[in-house]
């Protein structure tokens, strides 16, 4: 008896212990979500003036703790100081900038085009925060794509729960760190923990979500949303193909690739992820790819300071694993102690390997062989839709035609990586690579209800356009209302016709009066 006391006793205590921990924790989430609703509730997230000010000390952080981020990064991915600085600070700085540049105008209502059934009416869109906003964030650039979204909800005038990912452990600790010493305590938050506490997060209801991560984790959110019918944005990946035709200069394509490559240690959601091309070019691809990384990190790459190595134990053996897949032309030596693997291109590797199936995340390049853009279009399309579509050619009708005959979500040409950085274009996924989009303009639009509003006075003309569609019904009546929205081109000045009606009405008012002056001429006293 004492025996089975000895060994059931721990396990209850540990399980009452974990019990006693998630109901605490569910507690404390609850008590969060519902303090900062009231707070959003309360208004003070929606003057301008707030907004603005969340933004300027925001800056203020990024300047006075850029020593303390790039340090966190450099302990988490082994980052470089000029890619921390270039993909994470400067980049998020850039975002909050425009931010400040364009609040006022893009925050001000918009004024659509009116009918003729509206013509005396306010047609307004109005710009509302849509409330408790929950971001979560990844580890690949554990910085910048936690705080430009979370800049972006509060520009929109949202409160914010920031879910910093727990296996960039360093930099979330710095963000839970310096975030409350700059902007709001009661507006924005952030949560420190693993996939427990995400889960408990997301039992509860929030106005809207933005995630980004893996698609597995994508589809997981999206459920949980559901339940309370929230929006949400996913920033996904994918496998984002590179097509490369005998038109391209091949030797800046070379160079171009293997940055998007090779940067982030590959671990980025846009990396180029596989190559197509026959393969004549892909000898002559490989042949300057060993001049190009030679140039770049040296005879040997892994003492060079500018390789970024794979994040944790975990994705270091999975990357591995990849290199059994076809014939590695170049690269492919690793070192488990620095969970170091230098930028490798495997060959002769099939549709079905391994390496094929899933985003592969690391500084691993494979080829597979086609014999024109025909052959690469029916590829792609046979599988999910990529974040991102390369295309390598001078020709323009090529490039046109996989445009055109692909679905993907952003597409870059005879360049990799560059078009995330250009902030009036929407960055987002489609399908298996994600919803919704941001960056710029889209970053502010995404975190706002826009709200249709139509404002009507009770003035005696408006209500004789609008008496039409009161009973007694008439054909007379029915031919009017078919006038009224009837749809038309827009007619040049016509939003200038409530004021022209109402000088008309002045017009008509003050030569009635005169007129009736000099028919009644009072007797003088």
């Amino acid at each position: 008896m004492s025996c089975v006391k000895i060994t059931v006793e721990p396990s209850v205590k540990f399980y009452n212990n974990v019990n006693a921990q998630t109901k605490r924790k569910m507690t404390d989430y609850a008590n969060l979500v519902e303090r900062t609703r009231n707070v959003f509730l309360s208004g003070k997230t929606r003057p301008l003036e707030w907004r603005l000010k969340q933004l300027k000390q925001a800056q203020l952080m990024m300047k006075e703790c850029e020593q303390e981020i790039a340090s966190a990064l450099a302990s988490d991915l082994h980052k470089s100081k000029f890619e921390s600085l270039t993909t994470e600070v400067i980049f998020t700085e850039g975002e909050i900038k425009d931010l400040l540049t364009h609040l006022k105008e893009w925050s001000a209502d918009e004024k659509p085009p009116k009918a003729i059934v509206n013509i005396l009416d306010k047609v307004e869109i109005k710009k509302d925060p849509f409330g408790v906003v929950l971001v979560i964030g990844p580890w690949n650039y554990p910085f910048q794509l936690c705080v430009v979204p979370l800049m972006g909800a509060i520009a929109a005038g949202n409160c914010v729960i920031l879910k910093p990912s727990e296996i960039s452990s360093a930099t979330s600790k710095v963000l839970a760190k310096i975030i409350p010493k700059y902007l709001d305590q009661e507006c924005i938050h952030v949560v420190l923990g693993g996939v427990p506490e995400t889960t408990e997060l997301l039992k509860h209801r929030f106005d809207y979500i933005f995630y980004t991560g893996s698609t597995t984790v994508g589809k997981i959110i999206r459920d949980a949303a559901n339940k309370f019918l929230t929006p949400v944005t996913l920033e996904l990946g994918g496998k984002s193909p590179v097509y490369i035709d005998n038109t391209a200069n091949l030797e800046v394509s070379v160079k171009r690739i293997l940055w998007g490559k090779c940067v982030n240690g590959g671990q980025t959601c846009i990396a180029p992820d596989y190559v197509l091309c026959t393969e004549e070019i892909q000898n002559k691809f490989i042949k300057k790819a060993k001049e190009v990384l030679k140039e770049w990190y040296g005879d040997n790459p892994k003492e060079s300071p500018d390789l970024t190595r794979i994040i944790n134990e975990q994705h270091y053996k999975r990357l591995v694993k990849y290199l059994n897949n076809g014939k590695v032309a170049l690269g492919g030596d690793c070192d488990s102690n620095e969970k170091y693997i230098s930028p490798t291109i495997l060959v002769d590797v099939k549709p079905t390997d391994p390496v094929m199936q899933d985003e592969i995340f690391g500084p691993i390049l494979p080829f597979v062989n086609i014999n024109n853009a025909y052959e690469a279009i029916n590829f792609i399309n046979s599988r999910e839709t990529p974040l991102v579509l390369y295309i390598f050619s001078k020709d323009r009708k090529v490039q046109d035609l996989l445009i055109t005959q692909t679905r993907s979500g952003n597409v870059g040409v005879n360049d990799t990586i560059m078009q995330y950085c250009v902030d009036t274009l929407p960055f987002g996924g489609v399908g298996n690579s994600g919803m919704g989009a941001y960056h710029g303009r889209y970053t502010y639009d995404t975190f706002v209800h826009k709200k249709g509003c139509l404002i009507k006075n009770f003035n005696k003309l408006g209500e004789t356009l609008a008496s039409c569609r009161y009973p007694p019904y008439s054909d007379k009546k029915l031919t009017f209302i078919e006038f009224l929205l009837a749809k038309r081109p827009d007619i040049p000045g016509i939003k200038y016709v409530p004021h022209l009606l109402a000088f008309g009405l002045g017009i008509l008012v003050t030569y009635g009066i005169s007129t009736a002056l000099k028919v009644y001429k009072p007797k003088r006293i």
